[in-house]
């Protein structure tokens, strides 16, 4: 009992059966590098499509720039997909790739 009289609380657990979990293929989000778009373009872009900071944008746009492709994240397909088709709708030439 705690001080309020009240028996301790017990954590929370979740059970799931073995046949019941689903393996959900992941996919990568990965930006090119490209003569056209600007430094600036390609961070504001990641800033507006992945809702990041400044900072890791331009980390991940560097990335891009230095050696040649740059990993913005890894999700759903359905989710890399949306995100791709955002990226280059800003121009970036952007793909996705199983995990």
């Amino acid at each position: 009992m705690n001080e309020r009289g009240w028996p301790p609380a017990r954590p929370r657990t979740v059970t799931v059966l073995e046949e019941e979990r689903t393996h959900i293929p992941l996919y990568k989000v990965l930006i090119h590098n490209d003569d056209v778009n600007t430094m600036e373009h390609v961070v504001g872009a990641l800033m507006e499509v992945f809702k990041l900071k400044r900072q890791a944008c331009e980390r991940i746009m560097l990335e891009a720039h230095d050696k040649g492709l740059a990993l913005c994240t890894v999700e759903p397909f359905e989710k890399a997909e949306f995100h791709r088709d955002q990226l280059q709708s800003f121009s970036l030439f952007a793909t996705i790739e199983p995990e």
